[in-house]
């Protein structure tokens, strides 16, 4: 299995191989290839991997599944290295995996996308990365960024009964994982289309009251426009819920955020960081921000520099924009590359010493640390990783008293 792309793509891909296996298909004649297209380049290094994949094994199949065979199939079917290309929805039929292996063209199974509504249980699904556990919550998006292909990958937005999920956590939990993380594409847009329309925050109410012996629950990637009361209250006010909020803000310039076509100003965003600190100063945040987006001026890359420090980002995922065909930002009109890339490099180096300095800040502080990485380093609450003086179990959290930083690490000693 080779998984491209983001968390939910892992994820998924556990859940593919669990499905195989359940279903007595062998998997030691398959490659399968779960493809990212998010950018360009995401989609050049999945035909990449493919062709390597080949090279190292002529003997076996592989097929390709994901976002970037669902938005491009015939693209991938054309590639003589591949057997099957497999949709998004049709993934989990795992009939669909034995097409096509025998022939000499690839057989293409793929769906219409736009026209999934329902919600199958396979949705609720776990990826074990060491101690932490990912639960997928939601799938697909209703909201249409210029820059971004993903609803024709993933469809829109459909919800998994809060039910299957809450019995998903405890199973995890009843298996020793004392972390688990909802993931998915949208997972702020969580509950519409369920009867009742819950939102977020209710699930994660539900969760903590069903599954008491959850330790810690940690949220991917949110939109923070949709942060509703409820949601704040949850995360500034429940300390099972992780002290880390990472915000899907793309820019820091409002007639770029405009250009998006996203649904909250900078004014918002800033906002929004402050009143977070304000009720709960141990909240790191983190950010996605695009680089380069498409008539973006030297004054508006300023105002995505000054957010970084507006917005105290410590954990930050910078993309430099690359157009990607289908969408309304490829028609606009672009930068050059060499800018586009001095930019992120400019943007990392920032996130790269406010990250450095909140460091700093947590010498002298006790941090509680899943041990995940190795038998001496985890991650802290807060999702600084630490290094410590002793081994651990995986799985189990220490209280860690933080001495020093060393290579992007607190180095501490475990507390007595």
């Amino acid at each position: 299995m080779i998984s491209m792309g983001c968390r939910l793509n892992i994820a998924e891909s556990e859940t593919l191989r669990q499905n195989l296996a359940a279903n007595n298909i062998d998997g030691d004649n398959l490659i399968i290839v779960n493809s990212c297209a998010v950018t360009n380049e995401a989609v050049r290094q999945t035909r990449q991997a493919i062709r390597r994949a080949k090279k190292a094994n002529p003997e076996k199949n592989i097929i390709v599944t994901g976002c970037a065979a669902q938005v491009d199939p015939a693209m991938f079917a054309d590639m003589p290295e591949t057997s099957a290309v497999v949709g998004n929805f049709d993934k989990y039929e795992a009939a669909n995996f034995k097409l096509g292996l025998h022939s000499n063209r690839p057989d293409i199974r793929v769906s219409d996308i736009m026209r999934v509504t329902e919600t199958a249980p396979h949705m609720v699904s776990a990826f074990a990365d060491r101690s932490r556990a990912f639960v997928e919550i939601q799938n697909g998006c209703d909201h249409r960024c210029t820059f971004c292909i993903i609803p024709f990958g993933r469809g829109n937005s459909r919800s998994v009964p809060a039910g299957l999920i809450v019995d998903q956590v405890q199973a995890l939990v009843d298996k020793g994982f004392q972390e688990v993380v909802l993931t998915g594409v949208d997972v702020t847009s969580y509950g519409p289309d369920l009867p009742g329309e819950p939102t977020l925050g209710m699930l994660i109410e539900r969760i903590l009251k069903h599954v008491p012996d959850l330790p810690r629950l940690r949220l991917s990637s949110l939109d923070g426009i949709e942060i509703d009361d409820r949601l704040f209250d949850l995360l500034t006010g429940e300390a099972r819920l992780m002290p880390h909020v990472h915000l899907s803000l793309q820019s820091g310039d409002n007639m770029i955020l405009k250009r998006m076509k996203r649904r909250h100003s900078r004014e918002q965003a800033i906002d929004l960081v402050e009143r977070l600190k304000a009720r709960r100063p141990e909240i790191a945040i983190g950010a996605d921000i695009i680089a380069g987006f498409p008539t973006e001026s030297d004054a508006m890359f300023a105002n995505s520099q000054s957010i970084l420090e507006q917005c105290d980002i410590v954990h930050g995922h910078i993309f430099p924009y690359s157009p990607k065909r289908g969408t309304p930002a490829a028609k606009m009109p672009q930068l050059d590359g060499n800018l586009i890339k001095e930019r992120a490099k400019i943007l990392r180096n920032t996130v790269a010493r406010r990250a450095q300095e909140w460091r700093q800040t947590l010498i002298g502080t006790r941090q509680n640390i899943l041990a995940e990485i190795s038998e001496n380093s985890g991650y802290a609450e807060n999702f600084a990783r630490v290094r410590f003086d002793a081994s651990a179990n995986k799985g189990q959290i220490v209280a860690v008293e933080i001495r020093d930083v060393q290579d992007k690490q607190l180095i501490g000693k475990v507390a007595a």
